[in-house]
């Protein structure tokens, strides 16, 4: 079997970045510089870390974030309340193998939804499923797919996710078809995945735009209890970028 044929049958098999390294080795000649078993093994290591920095690509891409947020790009001079070392330890995902959720409040412009998208990167970066999400627009989704008939559908979509991000959680109160679909996803999720809400309304204040008391009750037990809570405080960080422009 000549080269072309090898390189062509390591293509068919899906093997892309071997085949392109054993070409590249062959036109340096290169191949010869190696014993067969660490050509071997260079081929597979390379092959493997091909497919893992595919499928990071693709969770980040499936995530849906609205802005690249990196923990190496966290600014913590801020005076906003963010304790950098608590955070840090968030950021080892060690609340994913615990099933614990995150709370992050504050008001508008202080680096919430930043915040909660590092987190969620992060994941990506780890090989967690991540799904960013508007806590309305969500919401109105899933209303719709009551109506053709997806929303069981729907629901699993979300459990699958090993980090799952509410933002903007409670800017306008519940009706029914929200408090049950909070429920419904809440309730799935519970003990079984993370998730993290990002809101300018404190905590204090959930029950009133929930409502249905029973309801209320039943939801903020199975998030409050189990999670880290973040509190900012602060001006508004783009405040200041605005100023800088």
């Amino acid at each position: 079997m000549n080269a072309n044929q090898t390189i062509e049958k390591l293509k068919a098999m899906r093997l892309s970045a071997m085949a392109e390294l054993h070409y590249n080795q062959l036109k340096d000649n290169r191949v010869e510089t190696h014993t067969a078993d660490q050509y071997l093994a260079l081929l597979t290591d390379h092959q493997w870390e091909d497919r893992q920095n595919r499928k990071i690509e693709r969770l980040l891409l499936q995530a849906n974030f609205k802005q690249r947020a990196t923990m190496a790009d966290i600014d913590y001079t801020q005076s906003r309340n963010l304790d950098k070392n608590m955070f840090e330890r968030l950021a080892t995902l060690d609340f994913i193998s615990r099933k614990e959720n995150i709370i992050i409040t504050g008001a508008s412009g202080v680096g919430k939804s930043y915040l909660a998208q590092a987190l969620g990167h992060q994941g990506c970066m780890m090989k967690y499923k991540t799904i960013y999400t508007n806590t309305a627009r969500l919401l109105k989704k899933l209303k719709l797919s009551k109506v053709d008939g997806t929303y069981l559908k729907e629901l699993a979509k979300l459990l699958k996710a090993d980090i799952l991000i509410f933002d903007d959680f409670g800017l306008q109160s519940f009706d029914n078809h929200a408090r049950e679909a909070i429920m419904d996803i809440i309730d799935d999720r519970y003990n079984k995945k993370s998730t993290i809400i990002v809101s300018q309304i404190p905590v204090s204040a959930w029950y009133d735009i929930i409502g249905e008391g029973t309801i209320a009750d039943a939801i903020l037990d199975r998030i409050v209890n189990s999670s880290h809570r973040i509190n900012l405080v602060g001006e508004s960080l783009r405040k200041g970028k605005i100023k800088k422009d």
